[in-house]
């Protein structure tokens, strides 16, 4: 390869990592032709961007960015896939769907953190999303507001119901 297209390569694989917010380094070495292609579409319906790279063409486009990524570099060795995404437990409850650990996590950035070790799957899988915080706060500062609504609905009709009962015993 040369050094040109080296260097376009490192350019594009350091814009993705900065237009996704998340990545996970896999290790995709046992899968045969049929099983990459299976993960290529389950990754295409979850949002998630495959690729395949260079070990070291990605250690120097980490390298290039701002954030240290330095906790990553050890686990680039072997065949690396990187998973690119926008949502940050999508890649990891995708890979928990594998039962047999292939393919195998070998670490992720997700949500401003390091995570080493395929023992870090379920952590990651259990992350929640920006869009999943936003809607249990909403749905916290909503529960109040249902309570005294349906409390006050409830207590109408209870009254309503004693008035009527009284009302019947009079005549």
């Amino acid at each position: 390869m040369r050094k040109e297209d080296k260097t376009v390569i490192i350019g594009q694989l350091a814009e993705t990592v900065k237009q996704y917010g998340h990545f996970y380094l896999v290790d995709t070495t046992a899968m045969d032709a049929a099983a990459t292609a299976d993960l290529r579409r389950k990754c295409y319906k979850a949002g998630i961007k495959l690729v395949v790279v260079k070990n070291s063409l990605l250690h120097k486009a980490l390298t290039g960015l701002d954030v240290d990524y330095s906790p990553l570099y050890d686990s680039l060795k072997g065949t690396t896939s990187v998973m690119f995404c926008e949502t940050a437990n999508a890649p990891a409850k995708l890979l928990k769907e594998y039962k047999d650990g292939v393919p195998s996590l070998k670490a992720a950035y997700a949500e401003e953190g390091f995570y080493v070790g395929a023992d870090q799957l379920e952590v990651l899988a259990n992350i929640k999303s920006k869009n999943e915080v936003i809607a249990e706060i909403v749905a916290l500062l909503q529960s109040p507001a249902k309570n005294v609504i349906s409390a006050l609905q409830s207590g109408g009709n209870t009254i309503h119901g004693v008035l009527q009962t009284l009302a019947e015993r009079a005549e």
